[in-house]
């Protein structure tokens, strides 16, 4: 059972945010995804990611189905001619290259801010949803468990993720430069998902005090005031607080943009108002930066901040490629043995059947202590038989042979009509 482990990724690096975000999938529709690609094609693993910086399905089968799951994709997002975005995706047909791309995804190399500790869990939310929708086979359960294993040792072994160099920490940086003439800077944080909670956490971290947190579910909005000490303002009373920041920062999950240009005109602003988005569908419509003394900053336009922390990550990296090969191996390694593990198990039938027969032809002239021996005895046997059989077909395996060597089992043991499943 060779495996043909396939991606399609459209990402920051090819696609710009009004394609991301017309692309991308919120929890709903991943799950509603997974459950049209499990009935239109035929794959044994299914995988879908979806975050601010890509869109992405990883999938095993023969065939390449990049264009069918482009046009599916379409369908689920309500977009009739998709396929004018298809230069937009890149394509990973070679098996090779779609494993090590989603480690190097999942780990944080291919991120915006590199080593962004947001991706690692967001894999893990779309594994969980590739689990209950029943789109995982035996690969991508052990591929995926390998990535997390690999994630902990990165975390433990080397300084990739030390410091807070992820996009919402690029946020509070670019606060700090553009409120640099403030001395009590007024900042609204508006829609507390993961980044809006990772943002206030960091403001809180850097000693921001004049920071206001609105959400459409109060009781979230508490919980995270009371943990960092900042102060509820009722979603009904968003365009007061507006009128009071010097900076909206927006994470708000919305198919349309929240914050419009005729929202934002009545505020009647006498000095600069800045807007930071960081939705993907933007929150904040592009012509709001139309109006005097407002500027708009969005996902694409926070940058890598040359901070010490980045520093260290990117000094890291090296060392997180070489945990990352040796973790590929390891799993490549597990997933040749896949392909010989149905043929020792009919190796192993064949020998306990021939052990069974030749049993059966004295255990009627023996005691119990004596059936209790032979039994032990020739059970022995087999495993030193079979061991060398089982070794040499695991280092067929490493070298690319194993098809030569299953041929010739199959061929002296007849294993063709043996059964995969052991006989209890």
């Amino acid at each position: 059972m060779l495996q043909n482990f396939k991606a399609i990724s459209l990402s920051y690096k090819k696609a710009p945010l009004d394609i991301r975000e017309l692309i991308a999938l919120d929890e709903t529709s991943c799950r509603l995804f997974l459950q049209t690609l499990k009935s239109f094609i035929q794959a044994s693993d299914i995988l879908v990611l979806s975050t601010c910086n890509r869109t992405e399905v990883y999938y095993n089968a023969d065939i390449d189905y990049s264009k069918d799951i482009v046009k599916l994709l379409g369908i689920t997002k309500g977009i009739e001619n998709i396929s004018q975005y298809f230069d937009y995706f890149t394509i990973l047909n070679e098996h090779d290259d779609a494993v090590q791309h989603l480690f190097d995804v999942s780990i944080g190399l291919e991120s915006q801010v590199v080593g962004d500790m947001q991706i690692s869990n967001q894999v893990k939310h779309a594994y969980q949803w590739t689990a209950d929708n029943e789109t995982a086979g035996p690969f991508l359960h052990r591929l995926m468990h390998t990535i997390f294993f690999t994630n902990k040792r990165v975390v433990q072994e080397t300084s990739f993720r030390d410091g807070a160099a992820s996009t919402s920490y690029a946020a509070i940086e670019l606060i700090e430069e553009l409120t640099t003439d403030i001395s009590e800077p007024s900042i609204l944080v508006v829609g507390l998902g993961e980044i809006g909670a990772d943002v206030c956490r960091n403001l809180k971290d850097l000693g921001f005090k004049n920071v206001k947190i609105s959400n459409r579910t109060q009781a979230k909005a508490k919980a995270l005031a009371a943990e960092c000490n900042m102060e509820v303002l009722p979603f009904e009373d968003i365009v007061q607080g507006m009128k009071a920041a010097d900076v909206i920062i927006s994470s708000v999950a919305r198919e349309t943009p929240f914050f419009t240009k005729e929202m934002v005109k009545r505020l009647d602003v006498l000095t600069f108002k800045f807007f930071i988005d960081l939705s993907v569908p933007r929150s904040v419509e592009q012509e709001v930066e139309s109006v005097p003394g407002v500027l708009v900053y969005n996902i694409d336009t926070i940058q890598n901040k040359a901070s010490e922390a980045l520093q260290r990550r990117i000094n890291s990296v090296p060392k997180v490629k070489e945990i990352i090969a040796e973790s590929i191996d390891q799993f490549n390694d597990w997933s040749k043995e896949m392909i010989v593990s149905p043929t020792i198990h009919r190796l192993k039938n064949a020998l306990e059947a021939i052990r069974q027969e030749e049993m059966d032809r004295y255990m009627k002239k023996l005691g119990p202590k004596e059936a209790k021996m032979m039994d032990s005895i020739t059970k022995s046997m087999m495993q030193k038989i079979i061991k060398l059989p089982v070794l040499q077909l695991k280092a067929a395996c490493k070298r690319g042979e194993a098809e030569t060597l299953i041929d010739v089992l199959n061929d002296l043991f007849n294993l063709e009509n043996q059964p995969t499943e052991a006989n209890h």
